[in-house]
C-alpha cells in the first residue's frame, strides 16, 4: 500500500509554482501524488515528471470526460473525440511516468440525458474503454473508470454497476478505483461494495462524506479498511479534498465553502490512513 495525495486540493492545473506542495508532501511521508489532467502539452507534463522523479514522488493521474467528448454518446463524432481525449490523456500520463489514471472515463462527467442508461450507452463505453485500454497498454497505464453519485453522473453510479460494465470491457489495461465519498453516496455497505469491485480494484480515493479531513466525517473508517485489507488490496490510497482555491474548478464540482484547512487535510489525512491500515 502507498499513500498519495490528489493535487485538486490546490489546483486543477499543476505548474512550477507547486513544487513547493510536492516538497510539503514528501517531507510529510507521502510516496506519490495525484496529477490532473486537464491542459498542456506533452512537455509540461515531462518536465513536472522528472521533478516528481527527482524526489522520489510516484505519481498517478486523474482526469474526465464531459459532453463534448463522451465515448457513451449515441453521436460517433463526438465518441471519436472522446477516444481522442483519452489518447491525449494517457500520452500525458506516459509522460509523467504514471501508473494510473482514474476519474469518470466511462461517460461524461456532470451531463445527463434525463433518462436510466441505456443497453446501447453501456455498449458504447464498453467499445470506448476497449479501445483505449489497447493504447494505455502500450503505454503501460491503467484506467480506472470511476462510480460517481447520481448528481454527477448518470450511467454508473454503484461497484455493481461498475463491475458489470468492466466484465464486458475485459482488458488488463483497465481496472477500476473505488471511492469513499460516492460510495458512501450509493451504497448500502462499503464493505460490501470493496467485495464486488474486488477483481478490478486497481486505486483507492480516501474522500471523507464532506470532502474535508479524513476520519473527521461520517464515513465508516474501520468498515472501509477492513474490507480492503481482507480483499488483499495492495495498491495506491490516495486522499480526494476540495477546496475553493480555484473558483472556475470549484464551480464546476459543486464546491461552495472550504471543508478543512489544506494542511490539515493532508497532515492529518496521512496519519489518519496510516493508523486505519495498521489497526485493520
Amino acid at each position: 500500500m502507498k499513500i498519495g495525495m490528489n493535487m485538486l486540493l490546490w489546483t486543477d492545473h499543476v505548474t512550477e509554482e507547486h513544487y513547493g506542495i510536492f516538497q510539503d508532501l514528501k517531507e510529510t511521508g507521502f510516496q506519490g501524488v495525484e496529477i490532473p489532467l486537464g491542459d498542456g502539452a506533452v512537455e509540461h507534463y515531462s518536465k513536472i515528471g522528472s521533478q516528481l522523479k527527482s524526489m522520489d514522488l510516484y505519481v498517478t493521474c486523474v482526469t474526465s470526460l464531459l459532453e463534448e467528448t463522451n465515448i457513451a454518446s449515441p453521436d460517433a463524432n463526438v465518441r471519436a473525440a472522446g477516444l481522442e481525449r483519452l489518447k491525449w490523456a494517457i500520452d500525458r500520463a506516459h509522460a509523467l511516468g504514471a501508473e494510473v489514471i482514474c476519474g469518470p472515463i466511462h461517460s461524461a462527467f456532470a451531463y445527463f440525458s434525463r433518462q436510466p442508461p441505456t443497453q446501447d450507452e453501456i455498449k458504447w463505453s464498453v467499445e470506448g474503454l476497449q479501445k483505449a485500454g489497447a493504447y494505455a497498454k502500450q503505454a503501460n497505464v491503467i484506467l480506472a473508470p470511476e462510480a460517481l453519485n447520481r448528481f454527477e453522473c448518470y450511467l454508473v453510479n454503484t461497484m455493481a454497476g461498475l463491475k458489470s460494465l468492466l466484465d464486458a470491457v475485459d482488458h488488463p489495461s483497465v481496472g477500476a478505483i473505488y471511492d469513499t465519498h460516492h460510495a458512501n453516496m450509493e451504497e448500502k455497505s462499503q464493505s460490501a461494495a470493496i467485495h464486488t469491485i474486488k477483481d478490478h480494484l486497481k486505486h483507492v480515493h480516501v474522500s471523507e462524506n464532506d470532502r474535508g479531513t479524513p476520519g473527521m466525517g461520517a464515513i465508516d473508517w474501520d468498515d472501509v479498511f477492513g474490507a480492503l485489507k481482507r480483499v488483499g488490496y495492495d495498491g495506491w490510497i490516495t486522499i480526494e479534498a476540495f477546496s475553493t482555491i480555484i473558483p472556475e474548478f470549484a464551480n464546476a464540482i459543486n464546491v461552495w465553502r472550504d471543508y478543512s484547512p489544506s494542511e490539515e487535510i493532508y497532515k492529518e489525512g496521512f496519519d489518519f490512513i496510516n493508523s486505519k491500515w495498521n489497526e485493520a
